[in-house]
């Protein structure tokens, strides 16, 4: 059974309360039990970790390194700048999603730019929560067709 590593990074466990109008309604934790329900219907293995701490997110992806098949990572505010992010994924090498549940490139000049893109397999964004499930879906096709 593949296992899959989701990870949030800073803020999004305030998903829901926060800046709904880019954002969406849902929580963090209903965006979990949605992803969990696809994740059974796969019969994949997830592991949730959401840390508001840069180091913490980086210990989670060594951590998981040889037990994880895959990677689906919203890194946060962290997209942008997170060159240590960046390396850790790299690093592990395993196939990871990028996913934002806003559309980063209709955003903000500064949110337009990811470091994170050039060591992910694929990046999802502007689909809201469903951008999790989307991920989850298209990452586990391509681990079981290598």
């Amino acid at each position: 059974m593949e296992r899959i590593l989701i990870i949030n990074g800073p803020n999004l466990n305030l998903l829901g309360e926060r800046d709904r109008k880019a954002y969406g309604q849902k929580t963090l934790e209903e965006i979990n039990t949605l992803i969990k329900g696809v994740a059974d219907e796969l019969s994949v293995e997830v592991e949730f970790f959401q840390s508001n701490h840069e180091g913490d997110l980086i210990d989670k992806i060594h951590e998981e390194r040889k037990k994880a098949d895959g990677i689906i990572i919203n890194p946060g505010a962290l997209t942008h700048y997170s060159f240590a992010l960046h390396d850790a994924l790299e690093a592990v090498g395993l196939p990871t999603v990028e996913v934002h549940i806003s559309d980063i490139d209709k955003r903000e000049e500064w949110r337009r730019h990811s470091v994170i893109t050039p060591v992910a397999w694929k990046v999802i964004k502007g689909k809201g929560f469903e951008g999790y499930l989307v991920a989850l879906r298209e990452l586990v096709n391509h681990i079981r067709a290598q």
